[in-house]
């Protein structure tokens, strides 16, 4: 039987949603863990336990914050798609588009269908913009288009892809957190010694544990992967097929790089949104434009 790619799609689709109720049921059973179970308790003991508690407490509440805040960003933030009728403006007598003439905002000219510097959906019937794919789960081109996320229900684009990056990098110190907090009980567990509290909140305890330790390690290896791509200013799919060439066109340096995803202004670069200034200066952060090495502009996008 032939296998029906948009079965497969829709599926997809579905089990995004089945996702977000795991995510959610992880957190809870985490919560339930660490704030009922155990440091919860522990605040009403004196002295030392109690400060310790309550020390574990805030950063676990802090970072579950964070971590939920990014998540939802991911999930309701449009990764961005092609404008109607999204044309690049073109040089009349090249045929070549004008990098220093486009923009998003100017009047549009009608590219040549046969030069191959123009990049062109033939799924959408619709020209694509420097950097832009298309997905199959969403069935649209996304701009910058990084990979579909189930987990997010969302593709992972221009617009998000921020605040994708921020979401691995608070799920990997929340589990981190959370498994350093709960390794005491976890070693009792395996003790010879009495461990207080009923066979309920051991079993979630240790199971709150396994969760976030796995989670902890996986994450970790993603968040890793992610942050050599901000390095090299690429993404999942860019960096797949460029693999095969030793420079990249968009490789601005480490520091430009960075800026190109999460801004200039410090003081927004672990939360999920960007100043009004950098979105007005910056249009890499619209994902329709992006800056390039001089020399390598005749390179295929």
């Amino acid at each position: 039987m032939a296998w029906n790619v948009f079965k497969f799609c829709t599926a997809l689709r579905g089990l995004g949603s089945v996702m977000i109720l795991l995510v959610l049921g992880v957190v809870g059973v985490t919560y339930y863990a660490v704030v009922f179970c155990n440091y919860g308790p522990a605040l009403a003991a004196a002295g030392f336990d109690s400060l310790a508690a309550l020390l574990v407490l805030i950063l676990f509440h802090a970072l579950l914050v964070m971590l939920l805040w990014s998540y939802f960003s991911v999930i309701f933030t449009d990764p961005g798609g092609v404008p109607p009728n999204y044309s690049p403006l073109v040089d009349q007598e090249t045929g070549e588009i004008d990098p220093s003439e486009a923009s998003e905002f100017g009047p549009l000219a009608t590219p040549d269908p046969t030069n191959t510097r123009i990049r062109y959906c033939r799924k959408c019937n619709q020209l694509k913009p420097p950097r832009c794919h298309h997905c199959s789960v969403c069935g649209r081109c996304v701009l910058k288009m990084d990979h579909h996320c189930v987990w997010v229900v969302n593709c992972v684009g221009a617009l998000n892809y921020k605040y994708f990056l921020l979401f691995l990098f608070y799920t990997f110190l929340e589990t981190t957190v959370v498994t350093i907090a709960l390794l005491p009980c976890f070693i009792a567990f395996f003790g010879d010694g009495e461990i207080p509290g009923s066979p309920s909140t051991l079993a979630t305890t240790f199971f709150a544990f396994v969760l976030n330790l796995a989670f902890a390690l996986s994450v970790s290896g993603f968040l890793i992967m992610h942050i050599s791509f901000v390095a090299a200013n690429t993404t999942t799919i860019e960096a797949y097929e460029k693999k095969t060439s030793s420079k990249w066109r968009y490789d601005l340096g480490r520091k430009r790089n960075f800026e190109q995803v999460f801004g200039t202004v410090q003081r927004y670069w672990f939360i999920p949104a960007y100043s009004d200034e950098d979105l007005r200066r910056m249009p890499a952060l619209q994902g329709l434009e992006y800056p390039s090495k001089p020399d390598m502009d005749a390179q295929e996008f």
